[in-house]
């Protein structure tokens, strides 16, 4: 059991998930606004032996050097590797902080924004923003999806459901799933040409998509984004978007890596803060950083 538990800035955890954790520290204290700078979140963490944050703060090496007590910190956050967590975890090792994470909470409530936003923009529901004067179903289309992890996979199942022709790029190779899901591996570059809708799912500061691949994205195309981050470079994303015939979609405002580039007739977003924010992805998420906790504390028991 910890001593004292700090969460430094507001996490999408339900209230009956947040009042779990008195069951696993004497205090608990909860701050629900952003800290403003490095020192203020020493501040906030003080003396406390645990601390849990979103993926709105960091914590480095300076904070945990100037918090002596700190034993285990929570990610409410995704957590895929030590390039891209807000966490200095290299620090953290070396100096016996435990850090953990979540991952895969989420990306069900990304799947249904895609095919929401896809659906209406092929068949024209609005009748502004739409692909073409003729209603199109999703299995007219030739998609590539870009990222082969767990979202990933859940939108290339979920196009091949919906009959679409779906190829994908991923850094490592998933032949299993090839069969499985009845889908193709390509290189990044043929993916990009010869492919209608392309969907970014990649992890946080993987930037694949760059001038040589936006060159290739020639004709009409849709480009989702729902990666954590651009997932391309966004200087020759702004001139692929000077094209009328190129459309972006992304499901937070920094998915597309300039937020004025929101302002172009062909690009857009949704008013929340992601497609992965949905009640029972918090709930997921809450479970998942409870269940954290409780395997620290039993592993030191």
């Amino acid at each position: 059991m910890f001593n004292k538990l700090v969460i430094i800035e507001k996490v999408n955890m339900l209230d009956n998930e947040i009042d779990k954790l008195n069951k696993y520290a004497n205090e608990v204290i909860y701050y629900k606004d952003m800290p403003l700078n490095d020192d203020e979140i020493i501040n906030r963490i003080n003396d406390a032996d645990c601390v849990l944050l979103s993926y709105t703060s960091h914590i480095n090496s300076y904070i945990m050097s100037n918090c002596k007590n700190i034993k285990y910190i929570g990610m409410c956050c995704s957590l895929y590797d030590k390039e891209s967590a807000n966490v200095d975890i290299t620090y953290a090792n070396e100096h016996n902080i435990v850090v953990k994470g979540i991952r895969d909470y989420g990306d069900l409530g990304v799947i249904e924004y895609i095919i929401h936003e896809l659906t209406e923009f092929l068949e024209g529901y609005n009748g502004i923003f739409k692909w073409s004067d003729e209603p199109q179903e999703i299995s007219s289309l030739k998609c590539a999806v870009i990222g082969l992890g767990t979202s990933g996979t859940l939108i290339a199942r979920t196009l091949k459901l919906f009959g679409a022709d779906v190829c994908y790029y991923s850094r490592t190779r998933k032949e299993n799933l090839e069969n499985e899901i009845g889908i193709k591996y390509v290189s990044l570059n043929e993916a990009v040409k010869n492919s209608d809708a392309i969907f970014l799912a990649l992890n946080k500061n993987a930037l694949l998509l760059q001038e040589e691949q936006f060159k290739l994205m020639e004709g009409k195309k849709i480009l989702f984004n729902t990666s954590i981050g651009p997932g391309f470079d966004v200087v020759s994303l702004k001139k692929w978007l000077m094209n009328k015939n190129h459309y972006f979609f992304g499901d937070t405002l920094n998915t597309i890596g300039d937020i004025s580039l929101w302002e172009l007739e062909n690009t857009k977003t949704i008013s929340r803060s992601s497609g992965g924010s949905t009640k029972q992805a918090f709930i997921r998420l809450g479970e998942k950083v409870i269940k954290n906790i409780e395997e620290y504390i039993n592993e030191r028991n």
